[in-house]
């Protein structure tokens, strides 16, 4: 079986850093990945990305400003010249609200190519959030020309929209979107053969569905018997991470790549 060149040489288990590490950097920004790639050597970076007023991907998980920033609006109908002026650290607290350690150190949105272009050997992991007519396109364009396909697993909870991207860019590594992952499921849950699906080639799952664990389910069975790597998300408890690597599930998720970076060097991971 051939193995996508995004998927070669990763160590098993993988070590993803969610949104560059959430839990301990203010998210998705240039700073979040720096120390998710060179203190805590995370595997890959996971981030999202959204399309402002004037058509430039920017990296964000929310469709709005307000959560992260001290701006407030929707990204789709703001410049990226507005979004260069909100502080990206403004509401970064690990104590609950009694410190702001980011406040006004300088933290901008970073756009896509920035990312792309600060790390250049980096492994992405990249959701596409909106379903913007064209933003496959554009998405696709901007990865070939900057030589990313390879070094790139993509896609969007959206299967139109996952479709589409997988039609601009087959080269690239794809993860399900969510219907055809829920039909893939569904199928195993009621004893039926899943359907054949060489488009999409990672399953990114959560943990648990309700009581179910889903890392060492019939659906994880099934999935491996058809060569498809499962990345689970979010963990960051210290006993599941623990127990995920014990099993060598592919990929792991983390908003703690501190506490992942401890595990696996105290289990000799270099």
């Amino acid at each position: 079986m051939n193995v996508h060149p995004f998927l070669a040489g990763l160590p098993r288990t993988a070590f993803v850093a969610h949104r560059g590490g959430a839990g301990i950097k203010p998210e998705n920004t240039l700073l979040a990945f720096v120390n998710a790639l060179t203190y805590c050597r995370a595997d890959i970076l996971e981030l999202d990305v959204h399309l402002t007023a004037d058509g430039v991907l920017v990296v964000s998980h929310d469709d709005t400003v307000d959560r992260c920033t001290g701006g407030a609006g929707p990204i789709a109908e703001m410049t990226l010249r507005e979004l260069k002026g909100l502080d990206a650290g403004y509401r970064f607290t690990m104590d609950g609200g009694n410190t702001w350690p980011y406040r006004g150190v300088g933290l901008k949105i970073p756009t896509f190519e920035e990312v792309l272009d600060a790390f250049p050997g980096a492994r992405l992991n990249v959701e596409l959030k909106p379903d913007v007519p064209g933003i496959e396109i554009q998405f696709a364009s901007l990865v070939r020309r900057k030589n990313a396909p390879q070094r790139l697993c993509c896609g969007s909870a959206l299967d139109p929209l996952a479709e589409r991207l997988w039609d601009a860019l087959p080269e690239a590594c794809h993860f399900y979107p969510q219907g055809a992952l829920t039909t893939f499921a569904e199928s195993v849950w009621t004893g039926r053969e899943p359907p054949p699906d060489d488009r999409f080639t990672i399953a990114e799952i959560p943990l648990y569905l309700g009581d179910q664990r889903l890392s060492d389910s019939a659906l994880a069975t099934a999935l491996h018997r058809l060569g498809k790597p499962i990345f689970v998300w979010v963990v960051d408890d210290p006993d599941e991470l623990a127990r995920l690597y014990e099993e060598g599930i592919e990929g792991v998720m983390t908003d703690r790549p501190d506490v992942l970076a401890a595990l696996l060097e105290r289990r000799g991971r270099k």
